[in-house]
């Protein structure tokens, strides 16, 4: 066999191990996003955006669209899931490996939803082996647009101005809603929100920063794996492309890089960077900043873009890095967290984070074997606890929330009269 035919045989074999997308992938050219179109000149729309994934869905085989819910004002929240050879049925994805990207909670932080829709396109054409590998035996999901209004109003907040990112307890907003489902029908392992920030030169402007689940609710484990994602994979894969980054939140000083003041960053439960530990996934919140970072990037917008965009494209792929390389130790991490949970003896802590010990008052040394809600408060707010996978059964005229589930960390935050955030005051009950 001459060794043009060998090498032809070898590139078909190497097509038909990473399975294109579709036949009618092969035809065409995978779809460009506007941004890209524009090299950064113009951020896509949501026409745009609908536009392209449907474009991506029809050429690849391995994409799914689905409606998981509707904004304030009526716009569609979608769901993208990419899988090998095809997609999966949410408790089959379950019940396997599953990444989460939630991209641009805040209508005004716009790159890390472009990164997030042309790594989209990627995955669902890639002929690499490694991809093909990965998406085998892990799902990837996407929320695009995690806030379509905000992002059409170029806002911080939805349409009624609440910040999605402080409603992951109270589930108040459409949006949160949403994503909650994700993680109730879904249960990813890993979970990782983009964003982007404003700099304060010249104690606080790196390119990007990240920052893990500094919530002490947090399994362990899971904390672990949360901070070696944060440090050891976003951290090296941004610098090593040539962008500077940091501990979200913490300001350095500019001459001995020596933290020296805490402005973001704590152990809020209704953040979703500490939500989602609390929901036993590996996460981490990354950040790119927005201020232009010299006089070129002043003189050219799109330059600036395409900077923020990039860093959240390295980030997405140190993400699926680790999702591939660290499998095993992620998934014992994630098992841990929700099998041990139901048994767990620990205190319950209602303040402090990582890095800053609770007040006296703020911990829960003998928690109670439940919470009891008169039949009122459980219809007030039984929809949140279903949506938070939190279970109960009827006791009298009211309902019993047990702690010993898998929910353990987040029932007292919601339930408990010390819960700054909670959603409604139960009564503890100390004996079951």
């Amino acid at each position: 066999m001459t060794s043009r035919r060998m090498a032809v045989l070898a590139a078909l074999v190497v097509g038909l191990g990473a399975s294109l997308a579709s036949p009618a992938a092969a035809a065409a050219q995978p779809p460009r996003t506007p941004f890209e179109a524009s090299h950064g000149a113009a951020w896509t729309t949501l026409p745009e955006e609908a536009a392209f994934l449907d474009e991506v869905a029809k050429g690849s085989r391995r994409v799914k669209i689905d409606r998981i819910g509707s904004t304030v004002q009526g716009r569609p929240l979608q769901l993208v899931q990419i899988a090998e050879p095809g997609p999966r049925p949410a408790p089959v994805v379950a019940a396997g490996s599953v990444v989460l990207f939630i991209c641009s909670q805040h209508g005004d932080e716009p790159a890390g939803r472009e990164g997030c829709l042309s790594k989209i396109r990627d995955l669902a054409f890639s002929r690499d082996a490694d991809v093909v590998r990965m998406l085998r035996t892990t799902t990837v999901l996407f929320v695009p647009t995690a806030n379509p209004d905000g992002r059409v109003a170029d806002t911080r907040g939805n349409a009624n101005g609440v910040d999605i990112n402080r409603d992951h307890l109270a589930l108040a907003t459409p949006e949160a809603r949403a994503t909650a489902k994700v993680f109730k029908d879904y249960k990813p392992d890993v979970v990782h929100d983009l964003h982007e920030y404003g700099t304060t030169p010249p104690y606080y402007d790196k390119d990007v920063t990240w920052l893990w689940p500094r919530n002490l609710n947090v399994a362990d484990r899971v904390h672990d794996e949360s901070e070696k994602l944060s440090r050891d994979y976003a951290r090296v894969a941004v610098e090593s492309a040539g962008h500077t980054s940091g501990v979200y939140g913490i300001w350095t000083d500019p001459n001995t890089g020596e933290p020296i003041k805490q402005t973001a960053g704590d152990g809020q439960e209704r953040i979703l960077r500490n939500t989602s530990g609390l929901k036993h996934a590996v996460g981490m919140l990354l950040e790119s900043a927005v201020d232009p970072k010299d006089a070129a990037e002043k003189a050219d917008p799109a330059l600036n873009a395409r900077r923020r965009v990039n860093a959240h494209l390295v980030s997405v792929d140190s993400t699926l890095k680790m999702a591939r390389e660290r499998r095993t130790q992620i998934e014992l991490a994630t098992t841990f967290s929700r099998n041990l949970e139901p048994f767990k003896r620990e205190p319950i802590y209602f303040g402090g984070a990582d890095n800053q010990a609770p007040k006296p008052d703020e911990v829960l040394t003998q928690p109670p074997c439940g919470y009891r809600l008169t039949a009122q408060q459980f219809q007030q707010v039984r929809d949140k606890l279903e949506l938070h996978d939190v279970h109960s059964w009827s006791v009298g005229d009211g309902r019993f929330v047990p702690l010993a589930q898998q929910a353990r960390s987040l029932v007292p935050l919601l339930l408990d009269a010390r819960g700054q955030y909670r959603i409604t005051t139960a009564e503890p009950v100390s004996t079951c």
